[in-house]
């Protein structure tokens, strides 16, 4: 699974999960997706940023490509075992954005609020793995 954060202005994007998705429903996430089998992640995370965020490749510029990270998890009593390939963008202008039915609402946020929100697992992880310290943005 890639899970990628876009960048503006030293806030990252994070958005609500909608009721219509499998897992994690009602929690705030980055930009995520499976990784299909012979896939590459940077090209996961490309398609996940059309899909979830309405923004292209033009829009967007390579920040960081983290190393993944694994964990385990339970969810609705069902034991999830996740490889994330995290990847960080920086987003040309917040108005590019444009959520599909994935998502019922998005916000900016200092990387350092991440914590106080109730996240998909793993998700202050990445902020970690990507950022070094939610202070550096």
């Amino acid at each position: 699974m890639v899970t990628c954060l876009l960048e503006h202005d030293g806030k990252i994007l994070i958005l609500k999960r909608s009721n219509q998705v499998g897992t994690y429903r009602g929690l705030w996430g980055g930009v995520a997706g499976y990784v299909e089998e012979f896939e590459d992640p940077y090209d996961t995370a490309l398609k996940e940023l059309r899909e979830e965020a309405g923004v292209d490749l033009a829009d967007v510029e390579l920040v960081r490509k983290g190393t993944p990270l694994e964990f385990s998890d339970t969810y609705e009593g069902k034991q999830y075992n996740w490889i994330v390939y995290p990847f960080l963008f920086h987003l040309q202008s917040k108005e590019l954005v444009h959520t599909d039915w994935e998502h019922e609402e998005y916000r900016w946020v200092h990387p350092s609020e991440v914590k106080r929100l109730d996240t998909v697992p793993g998700l202050d992880e990445v902020v970690k793995e990507l950022l070094g310290s939610t202070d550096i943005l």
